[in-house]
């Protein structure tokens, strides 16, 4: 995670456009579409909320790409710029818990569409096959992200156009039964405030503490319009596409949320084993992003780890709870709802992060991001290196959400109160905004004059 030296640097922003279309391009967005029509939508209503809950998320995603060429480090790095050195290990262990997470849930579907084409093969899928079929996905899943940085952006961008082409026959052969043409009842405020959260929530947000890792490589005269640009854009276009896609699969079956046995029912017997290659290769493809990301947030944590111990832990506790899930039916259940708490602290979260951004007008002391490593405490040590206004102002936002969430596993008493209303996503980044600017608008600023090149 040290500052990338200027000779290192290399490309344009458009890298980031191949990145995150390839990251995103996968069967968990078109499930997060179908998820969208389960809430009682019509397609168009449908619609018009994934569009809106992209257009939000990824435009975080996109300024938090923007301190990357910057600093040329990673985001929980620059992150210690708001919650202190010591401060700033919290939020990264966070994500990286967060992270493992995603991972596991990717490498459950990766086993499963693997059990599903080994019994199209006419193979009984017992307890020795499953245990194969999970050690080979291991095995896979520990070689993209070994080899570090430049592969995986070459990787994701020839993924991109794969994943492209194979969604677009999707969608023709998908198109004839689907029901474009009833509109229905408007939703209400409360069905609107639960698809927009889930729609921002697993889009552009559950991306935002990753922007930075790979924006960090461009030069840093890169143009903050075209970094914005190309890495929110690069996510939002594939989530809108497909989880329209989803969506229109989700008014022909009633089982489109099920990405293994229930969405393939809808499709022609034909296509159903280039669709689990499909789901296979692009889960991969997410875990991959996934993983780099995890061992940056462990350095950042202050672990002196190297990338294929990263691997080897991630890929150790991924198998572990894979093993859970094959041979537990419940486990699904409560990894979903592990996630949809835990993503309750992104927001409020990336809240602090732009807020110190916007009142530090982009401007880093780097060296002071690594003070174990330069061996001066720097600008941002204050109190042993905790800046309290940062971590105050995330509990602050993080009460906020758990007051208006509307989850399976927890209903604030705010949502409960109005009904059901979930602003838990908005009311969190709202609060913790708000709140560090009141705390931390003055030391900030002054941090910002004593910049040097300020």
């Amino acid at each position: 995670m040290d500052a990338v030296p200027a000779e290192e640097r290399q490309g344009g922003p458009s890298r980031l456009l191949g990145l995150w279309a390839g990251t995103n391009t996968t069967v968990f967005t078109v499930v997060y579409g179908a998820l969208v029509v389960s809430f009682g939508l019509s397609f168009w209503y449908a619609v018009a909320l994934i569009v809106a809950g992209n257009v939000l998320g990824f435009a975080v995603t996109g300024l938090t790409s923007l301190q990357g060429p910057r600093t040329g480090t990673s985001t929980h790095s620059i992150s210690r710029a708001a919650f202190g050195p010591r401060g700033g290990r919290i939020p990264a262990l966070l994500s990286w818990v967060m992270l493992v997470g995603f991972e596991a849930g990717g490498m459950v579907l990766i086993v499963l569409a693997g059990l599903a084409l080994v019994d199209q093969a006419g193979i009984t899928t017992g307890t020795p096959v499953k245990l194969l079929v999970i050690a080979v996905a291991a095995g896979l899943q520990m070689l993209l992200p070994l080899a570090g940085y430049h592969l995986i952006m070459k990787v994701q961008k020839y993924f991109a156009w794969i994943f492209a082409a194979m969604f677009a026959v999707m969608a023709v052969l998908v198109a004839p039964k689907a029901d474009f043409g009833t509109h229905g009842q408007a939703p209400s405020l409360v069905t609107v405030s639960l698809v927009l959260a889930m729609v921002t929530a697993s889009g552009g947000l559950s991306w935002a503490d990753m922007g930075s890792d790979y924006s960090r490589y461009l030069p840093a005269e890169s143009a903050p319009r075209k970094v914005f640009a190309c890495a929110a854009l690069g996510g939002m276009v594939p989530n809108i596409l497909l989880q329209i896609l989803g969506a229109a699969v989700a008014t022909a079956t009633t089982n489109a949320a099920d990405p293994i046995s229930g969405l393939p029912e809808i499709l022609p017997g034909w296509f159903s084993t280039p669709y689990l290659l499909l789901a296979i290769v692009s889960l991969l493809a997410v875990n991959t992003t996934d993983m780099y990301s995890s061992g940056l947030n462990l350095l950042a944590v202050g672990l002196p780890i190297k990338r294929w111990m990263v691997v080897f832990i991630d890929l150790s506790l991924c198998t572990g709870i894979t093993l859970w899930a094959v041979f537990s039916a419940d486990f699904y259940t409560l990894l979903s709802n592990f996630l949809s708490l835990i993503v309750l602290w992104l927001g409020p979260w990336a809240a602090v992060y732009l807020t110190d951004w916007a009142l530090r007008r982009g401007r880093y002391d780097v060296p002071s991001l690594f003070p174990a490593e330069t061996g001066r405490r720097g600008i941002y040590w204050h109190k042993g290196g905790v800046r309290p206004a940062g971590l105050v102002a995330v509990l602050l936002g993080l009460a906020a959400a758990v007051l208006w969430v509307d989850s399976a596993v927890f209903v604030g008493p705010l949502s409960r109160a109005a009904g059901g209303l979930d602003l838990s996503v908005f009311a969190g980044s709202l609060v913790a905004g708000v709140s560090y600017w009141l705390l931390a608008r003055r030391t900030v600023r002054a941090e910002a004059e004593l910049t040097p090149g300020a």
